[in-house]
């Protein structure tokens, strides 16, 4: 049995994962929209990976004999000015999603609920490769900056991205 604050925290962070989803997605759109096909399909494979990261967390609820409690998601931001800034936003989203996952581990250990602490760490080991990922993409842009041709094949690169569970 999960005491109210930490039902309530999982609950809230697994509304946020599938709210992290649907601004993936939004950037994929932004992407298409520009015709960055694979930069579109590397955001589609994030949205799947944040929905399966929710499902966790719901699967996590459940079997802990609680129910998982799904609230209306805000609209994502829609409309950027480059990649890059997609990419920012990105990290900036990991980076809340960190921090959010590092007070529900606060709380974990403030009630001595071991079984959630375990649970939580493969978030955190996750969120340690996410955050690297988006700076690293980062970092790429930035360097190629307007290189069409290096762009093309980065974008090539992203287009071969494929998320799945096993892989987690």
């Amino acid at each position: 049995m999960l005491s109210k604050n930490i039902l309530d925290a999982l609950n809230n962070q697994l509304n946020h994962e599938f709210y992290a989803a649907h601004a993936y997605m939004a950037m994929a759109a932004y992407c298409a929209d520009k015709s960055y096909d694979g930069f579109a399909n590397f955001y589609i494979q994030q949205a799947k990976e944040e929905r399966f990261h929710g499902m966790k967390i719901y699967n996590y609820i459940n079997d802990r004999g609680e129910k998982a409690i799904f609230t209306q998601l805000d609209a994502p931001k829609t409309d950027f000015n480059s990649l890059l800034e997609t990419f920012k936003d990105g990290l900036a989203q990991e980076q809340e999603v960190t921090r959010r996952f590092y007070h529900l581990s606060e709380l974990a250990k403030n009630e001595n609920d071991f079984a959630t602490i375990s649970f939580l760490n493969w978030f955190l080991d996750e969120q340690v490769e996410e955050e690297s990922m988006f700076e690293t993409h980062i970092d790429y842009l930035e360097r190629i900056q307007e290189d069409n041709n290096a762009l093309y094949i980065y974008e090539k690169e992203l287009s071969a991205r494929h998320f799945t569970e096993e892989a987690e």
